[in-house]
């Protein structure tokens, strides 16, 4: 299990104690982080800072060659399929047990809606405001799901921290949504916005499917599955909705490598980092998505970033520093007691 991996487990690198170290402390008294707090790190580091970058490549890839959405989602499938030698070299089957398959296939159909609205949304409006809305969305849905599905409620300091991630994406996309143009252009802005939310609705729904799925090889199944069913699904709406480009400059290639790299490293780390935190609590810690963006946004694609955008990305970082903290904490507390 990964809470018992020797790079997780802080006993391991004390047990060659030093000659000036007193004798190992009892267990009770050692600090150690929980399994939601590697959880949580696991999903800001893991999944929250690459994904970062996903938004501001896509829109460098579209443009420099004009690449469509579903083309660029097609070519990140292409990074899920080798997967399946992993599968097979176990002798799991690609598509997971026959009992839990549709929900297997389900977790796949919501990601990749999911990440078709994102691509899409980062070509239609700011990166940085379409990745607020994405990740807002996603955890006011968490949120709400976690009240109404589960019997196990969120402590004060979590929904402090959830409260507190939410306001800092209202800072930053708020005023943007407050000056949308009438017209052609306007309504282009706010088609952009929903496809936005709907991304992260999708994606609050599918980690919810995900935390229902328990059997060997969970996560290399659904990370090939979400190849499969993308290619199965993009392949022939690219050709129907958009129209397919072949990149001809050596940036617009790299950036569709980035972008599959980095994204099958974020879709991997939050799998994992939902199975040791609480989804809701996961996807407040991946806003620090949006920070990276904005930053990106600044830096790489030249755009402006307000006043508001900075105030907002400081309240996002200082929740997530609440909602991490305070699993630590707990962790110790818990500790000390027994």
């Amino acid at each position: 299990q990964a809470g018992s991996h020797p790079y997780f487990n802080l006993s391991d690198f004390t047990q060659p104690s030093l000659p000036s170290t007193p004798p190992s402390l009892p267990s009770h008294q050692r600090c150690q982080p929980s399994d939601a707090t590697k959880g949580l790190l696991v999903a800001l580091l893991g999944g929250g800072l690459p994904a970062g970058f996903v938004g501001p490549l896509s829109r460098m890839a579209y443009q420099a060659s004009n690449l469509p959405s579903l083309e660029l989602l097609v070519c990140r499938c292409l990074f899920h399929l080798p997967i399946a030698l992993l599968l097979k070299l176990r002798g799991d089957p690609l598509l997971g047990p026959p009992d839990i398959r549709g929900r297997a296939c389900l977790h796949a159909v919501l990601n990749v809606f999911s990440i078709g609205c994102a691509y899409t949304a980062f070509q239609m409006v700011p990166t940085g405001n379409a990745a607020t809305v994405r990740k807002g969305s996603s955890t006011v849905c968490s949120a709400l799901l976690a009240l109404c599905l589960e019997s196990q409620g969120l402590s004060g300091y979590d929904w402090c921290g959830l409260l507190g991630s939410i306001l800092g994406l209202i800072i930053i996309v708020g005023p943007g949504l407050g000056t949308l143009q009438e017209g052609t252009t306007g309504l282009y802005t706010a088609v952009g916005y929903v496809l936005a939310f709907l991304g992260g609705l999708m994606l609050s729904l599918g980690l919810r499917v995900y935390c229902s799925l328990h059997f060997p090889s969970c996560l290399p199944t659904v990370a090939f599955l979400f190849g499969l069913v993308g290619l199965l699904g993009s392949v022939p709406g690219l050709f129907v909705l958009q129209t397919p480009v072949l990149p001809s400059d050596l940036l617009s290639w790299s950036c569709v490598g980035a972008v599959g790299i980095l994204a099958l490293v974020s879709f991997t780390c939050v799998s994992y980092a939902v199975t040791k935190a609480h989804p809701a609590l996961v996807c407040a810690v991946l806003n620090s998505e949006v920070v990276v963006a904005l930053i990106l946004q600044y830096y790489m694609l030249h755009e402006t970033v307000a006043p508001s955008d900075i105030m907002g990305a400081g309240v996002v970082l200082g929740s997530i520093a609440i909602i991490t903290a305070r699993n630590l904490s707990c962790e110790r507390e818990g500790k000390v007691e027994e």
